[in-house]
């Protein structure tokens, strides 16, 4: 991707127009974002829940790599690359439970839940090899809320300067108490950094979400930023019968993680390139409490939202291809989140260059 100076440089927010419709329609632009978006940055992988017991394993993919993430007998959590070291076949293609260890699919090679080979079938013949030397390839994994993330590359910030502040923001909320109820998941035909834009800013609320606009309060919708993450908040009003009464709280963890709270309510979301112009959005569910009497009118709810989003994402996508677009300015007093992300891609773009 050859980034023009002017494309990837950062301007103050009342001066700064968005990103250039070539960063969502270019093919070279894909590959960047693998390697400098995706692989260096921590992505929401799992539920705590699902790995609760030793042996337990969710299988997933991180920007192209599989992952298996495994609670070993010592209660440690770990992140193995789901590749084995024999000849690249999968050690596991579905979440398991109780698992004692991870044997290849392929040719029966066995490792313990720590990543370390245990046995070799019919390898006697190969000289030196050395059972004890060889191990699965692993990644950096946390647990945070009840959530589990992961991140391939070493040079990956430290998860605790990504998230920090969001605990204690939210405080006394406690988010890993929240029950999952169920998973969502929408197939979007656009960018996924126009889902993501679309996102951070309320600017459009009064024109595109009618429904939500009743019980958002668009005069006090704020935007806060942080290094790595930015805060959308709201107070909540006649919203009993669906959130509950409140405030809405929306962050956003670069590059593509939501967590939306509401009063005894999470939802996540994360956004997953599939292509260019196509992108997967999966919505997970979470309640506690009162909020679980609420789960079917909330979703119901939810569903209307995201629908109203999907139509005007899908229309951008179309301008952005029209090549009658150019960057327009930002508002400052409602597109700082849009600013704040794209800011954090440029950057990628640029080093992308160097």
């Amino acid at each position: 991707m050859n980034a023009h100076d002017d494309d990837v440089k950062v301007l103050p927010l009342d001066e700064a127009s968005a990103l250039a419709a070539a960063f969502y329609v270019d093919p070279e632009v894909a590959a960047v974002e693998r390697e400098r978006v995706f692989s260096g940055t921590w992505q929401l992988a799992a539920r705590a829940g699902e790995l609760a017991a030793a042996g337990d394993d969710v299988v997933c993919e991180i920007a192209g790599t599989p992952l298996i993430i495994v609670r070993g007998t010592d209660g440690v959590l770990r992140a193995l690359h789901n590749v084995c070291r024999h000849r690249a076949g999968p050690l596991a293609t579905e979440n398991g439970r109780g698992a004692k260890n991870l044997r290849c699919r392929y040719h029966g090679w066995t490792y313990a839940l720590d990543g370390a080979l245990k046995a070799a079938p019919e390898m006697r013949e190969a000289r030196d090899f050395d059972v004890s030397a060889i191990r699965l390839t692993s990644a950096r994994v946390h647990e945070w809320q009840g959530l589990v993330f992961v991140a391939l590359n070493d040079d990956t910030p430290q998860f605790e300067e990504v998230f920090a502040g969001i605990s204690e923001r939210i405080a006394p909320v406690d988010l890993s108490v929240m029950a999952f109820h169920n998973r969502v998941e929408y197939e979007v035909q656009c960018n996924w950094k126009v889902y993501i834009d679309n996102f951070l800013e309320g600017y459009h609320l009064p024109h595109v979400h009618p429904g939500l606009s009743k019980v958002l309060d668009y005069r006090s919708y704020d935007t806060e930023l942080f290094d790595w993450y930015s805060l959308q908040h709201s107070p909540l009003r006649d919203a009993g019968d669906v959130y509950g009464e409140g405030d809405a709280w929306y962050f956003f963890v670069y590059p593509n993680i939501m967590l939306n709270i509401m009063p005894a309510r999470l939802q996540t979301n994360v956004v997953l390139p599939l292509a260019l112009d196509r992108c997967k959005v999966v919505f997970d569910y979470y309640f506690a409490g009162e909020g679980a009497a609420r789960s079917g009118s909330d979703m119901e709810f939810s569903d209307e939202i995201q629908q109203e989003d999907i139509d005007i994402c899908e229309q951008v996508q179309r301008g952005l291809l029209s090549g009658g677009y150019a960057p327009g300015r930002l508002s400052p007093r409602r597109e700082a989140g849009v600013w704040h992300f794209q800011n954090l891609l440029r950057r990628a773009y640029a080093e992308s260059e160097r």
